[in-house]
């Protein structure tokens, strides 16, 4: 069996396995209070990611989604948003490095296409998420000093950025 994983970007022809990973990690893993009408860029994520000027990306292994990590970009203040950071329980860890392997993927988009500062929001229950953010530089940022054009989702109680300068 091949065991290695490969990111690509993907489209609208992806939603329903995208939507398939990322809801139970949500709502049967962590009990996060979401469903999918909270998250219509689930169902278009060639509008609310690529129309931006964004990206949205997948680890896939054998075929099977296994990870994804998005961006809203925001070109005009040389900045993105990152979104829907999921990878699936038993594919987590250093081991694989599927979510490494991810945010290395949008970081170096957002460096080839002048965007230098990345925001993100989470939960603090996600320990192990805000974990691996701080081990690769991000720091934690007080929602009030969050840029207006943010896009903030109701269910984030902790936010980061990151300078790519």
């Amino acid at each position: 069996m091949q065991n290695e994983f490969k990111i690509e970007r993907l489209d609208n022809q992806f939603c329903e396995a995208i939507i398939g990973l990322i809801l139970p990690i949500q709502q049967i893993e962590f009990n996060v209070d979401i469903d999918l009408a909270a998250q219509p860029d689930l169902l278009d994520i060639e509008k609310h990611y690529d129309a931006t000027g964004g990206a949205f990306w997948g680890a896939k292994l054998n075929g099977e989604l296994i990870g994804t990590i998005a961006l809203i970009a925001v070109p005009e203040h040389q900045s993105g948003a990152i979104r829907k950071m999921f990878v699936k329980k038993e594919f987590r860890g250093k081991d694989l490095g599927v979510a490494q392997a991810l945010l290395k993927t949008l970081l170096a988009y957002c460096v080839n296409n002048n965007l230098n500062k990345v925001y993100l929001g989470t939960k603090d229950i996600l320990q192990a998420a805000c974990r691996f953010y701080e081990r690769n530089g991000f720091k934690q940022v007080d929602m009030k000093d969050l840029p207006v054009y943010f896009p903030r989702m109701a269910v984030d109680n902790v936010f980061y950025s990151l300078d790519l300068k």
